[in-house]
């Protein structure tokens, strides 16, 4: 049966470097990913329908799921955003997905964006969580540069076991995230 590789990763070298570092007690203190969110805003679809579809067809590309359609909850006359209307594009992958999607992001799209000097830590929300941004969508290679009319830009929230931001930092260094001061705690 296929494992993505970083499954195996995890199971072979970070849960042990973890439990070293962290000198866990049962294996199941380990902290570990639980989920991965990707959000899109789209606000120019209020006036255009089709950036909806079209923001649709690219995050369900880059994810490798289908995406779908995140509805504003109330009125706001000052934005002309009426309840009910489509303002943004969301996918939430679990299990080989996000092992899938995490590889690609950490080897081949990060890479790809201008001037990376790597990703601010800044992003933990306390309770072992982080969420970044990612100014473009065309870093992924599965946009095709020539079909985009607009860039947009997504935030990307990676939601682990870990019970501190110290645990959540350390388990994504593991994975070789590429945070602007990979240094050891």
């Amino acid at each position: 049966m296929y494992t993505p590789r970083l499954h195996d990763k995890y199971v072979k070298e970070v849960a042990p470097a973890l439990m070293k570092e962290f000198g866990y007690s049962s294996s199941m203190q380990i902290p570990k990913i639980v989920k991965i969110s990707i959000n899109q805003g789209l606000g120019e679809a209020i006036t255009d329908k089709k950036r909806i579809d079209t923001g649709i067809e690219e995050m369900t590309a880059i994810a490798g799921q289908r995406a779908v359609p995140t509805m504003s909850k109330k009125d706001i006359s000052n934005f002309k955003v009426r309840k009910g209307v489509p303002i943004g594009v969301r996918v939430t992958l679990r299990r080989q997905n996000m092992y899938e999607f995490f590889d690609r992001l950490v080897s081949v799209a990060i890479p790809r964006v201008r001037d990376f000097r790597g990703i601010n830590e800044k992003g933990f929300d306390g309770r072992g969580n982080f969420t970044f941004g990612v100014p473009e969508q065309i870093i992924f290679p599965e946009i095709d540069i020539d079909k985009v009319t607009k860039i947009n830009g997504m935030n990307i929230t990676i939601v682990t076991t870990a019970k501190t931001d110290k645990e959540c930092y350390a388990l994504l260094r593991e994975f070789g995230f590429p945070f602007k001061n990979n240094k050891k705690s």
